[in-house]
């Protein structure tokens, strides 16, 4: 069973790796048809969200139907769902047309939640987040993504990107239909179903929306964010956004050990602490100012170079990482017969961000004209976290003490 249980989480893992790889492929075109398709930084921010809001919104219904489906087949289907999309991807010449394939590709965005249920029958309460963070680190295929598609460009040509990633995925199913092993024989789910968007839900949905919307939305900024704001090459830019990529989603492992020791919330709130301070810096643009002396005017210049920016980024990342691992723990603690459900909610929740952000750091970089507009815009969606987090610490707490004071008969109310 121990058996099972690891090449089950080891071929989950590698399954989601795969489907993230070809969900983030539009981070690299969307680079590459900038100029061809003359797209403004909005354009570019709706060409990046196409396949993140299809995923995000078809979260919800695959988190219901894997809770009842067996979700090694579950699995199965949606990667052969991805592979026409991807086949008719040399074909699309407009906007729309790119549009409307990349909320096809979109499907491959709920091979999380398809994984996070397939794992979950494997593991006792004890290891679930280390279990879960494992498959998380998944995100990775991210970077393969970033490294990959720009060589296949230089190689073969943009047009073979699409038919490439379909051949990679159709091996992908291939491999896991012959050697995952079938999800243990459990009774269908007769636990009553939470109420859907309620407020704690919608909390962990907006945790989530951070620490994995935020991460998408970096993975599809970064790259043109350091070739306008910093004039690299393409090159060079892939190789900082994969070095973020790679390294946020491979600590998710050890977050989510952490958490199972430490417990998910005290993780949440050490990430958004780190992550405000990064953000904070990452926020203030390059500045001039004059010092008028006593003898003379003194030029005083305040920027985040590059190297700094990109330790600054690789510390969220970092954080990140740990506060994705970090939710799905909290989540399973209180509704671990529900992972496909909940989690399906909250990982559409935060699959969001991936899409609105991109859009939303595009429409204020237009706006404001400053590049580091899209950090001050996340500098405030992680203040908004840390409120409604405080709030309803604050809220836990009277409760606990409300509670030891009924069950000591401190009070009486009859």
């Amino acid at each position: 069973m121990q058996t099972d249980a690891s090449r089950a989480l080891f071929l989950a893992t590698l399954a989601f790796a795969a489907n993230f790889s070809v969900w983030i492929i539009y981070a690299v075109l969307g680079l590459e048809l900038r100029d061809s398709l003359s797209l403004t930084s909005t354009q570019l921010g709706l060409f990046f969200a196409a396949p993140m809001f299809s995923g995000a919104l078809l979260r919800i219904p695959a988190g219901r139907l894997v809770d009842r489906i067996n979700p090694k087949k579950c699995f199965l289907v949606q990667m052969f769902l991805v592979i026409p999309a991807l086949l008719l991807l040399p074909l699309a010449k407009t906007l729309s047309q790119y549009l409307g394939l990349g909320l096809w590709i979109g499907i491959s965005g709920v091979s999380f939640i398809i994984g996070i249920r397939y794992v979950n029958d494997w593991f006792e309460r004890s290891h679930q987040g280390t279990a879960m963070g494992i498959l998380g680190s998944g995100n990775a295929g991210a970077a393969i993504t970033l490294a990959l598609t720009p060589f296949i460009i230089q190689r073969w040509g943009l047009d073979f990107v699409g038919p490439a990633y379909a051949l990679g995925l159709f091996i992908m199913i291939l491999i896991f239909a012959g050697l995952a092993p079938a999800p243990p024989r459990k009774p269908k789910n007769t636990a009553p179903s939470p109420i859907l968007f309620n407020a704690q839900i919608l909390r962990f949905g907006l945790y989530y929306y951070f620490v994995f919307g935020g991460f998408l939305a970096l993975i599809l900024w970064l790259p043109q964010y350091y070739v306008n704001a910093y004039a690299l090459t393409v090159g060079e830019a892939m190789a900082f956004t994969t070095f973020f990529a790679a390294s946020s989603s491979l600590v998710r492992a050890l977050g989510g050990w952490i958490s199972d020791r430490i417990g998910g919330r005290a993780v949440n709130w050490s990430v958004f602490w780190i992550c405000l301070i990064c953000l904070f810096f990452l926020s203030y643009p390059p500045t001039t100012m004059t010092i008028h002396g006593i003898n003379q005017d003194v030029q005083l210049t305040i920027e985040v170079n590059v190297w700094v920016f990109s330790w600054l980024i690789f510390v969220i990342g970092i954080a990140q990482g740990f506060g994705r691992a970090s939710v799905y723990k909290v989540i399973h603690d209180y509704y671990p017969d529900q992972m496909g459900n909940v989690g399906g909610t909250v990982a559409a929740l935060g699959a969001l961000g991936g899409c609105t952000l991109p859009i939303a750091f595009g429409v204020v970089e237009d706006k404001v004209g400053i590049h580091s507009a899209s950090f001050m815009l996340l500098y405030g969606v992680l203040a908004a976290c840390m409120f409604v987090m405080f709030l309803a610490n604050r809220s836990d707490r009277q409760q606990a003490r409300l509670r030891n004071a009924l069950d000591n008969n401190f009070l009486d109310l009859d």
